[in-house]
């Protein structure tokens, strides 16, 4: 499995806990240091089914002082995912050829059904 990493962040680190208890082999691909591009987030958003704007961490505060009253596309949300990848939602988990935001944690399981 591979896990969308942020070191700082407690339901990562806990999913990450998780999959290793249940000896899964987990690929850490630690997105704040190589931030995904552009052809990679389109890949993400189709196995996750959701759009640019929903990967994006919309409540942070730079968002909302920077964005709050812009009208956003779907190209202009990746371009922030691309420039700002601290906006982007963690964990997420890809099994194959699923993927899931694993909020809460446990939500990581519905990726062995």
């Amino acid at each position: 499995m591979k896990v969308y990493h942020n070191a700082h962040c407690s339901k990562s680190c806990g999913v990450i806990t998780l999959l290793k208890q249940l000896e899964e082999q987990v690929e850490v691909v630690e997105y704040l240091v190589n931030p995904l591009s552009k052809t990679e987030l389109i890949e993400l958003l189709g196995l996750l089914n959701i759009r640019a704007i929903d990967l994006i961490r919309t409540s942070e505060f730079f968002f909302q002082e920077k964005y709050s009253n812009a009208e956003l596309s779907e190209n202009d949300c990746l371009n922030i995912l691309v420039s700002y990848p601290e906006l982007m939602q963690r964990p997420i988990v890809l099994n194959k050829n699923q993927a899931i935001i694993a909020r809460p944690v446990e939500k990581v399981l519905e990726l062995f059904k």
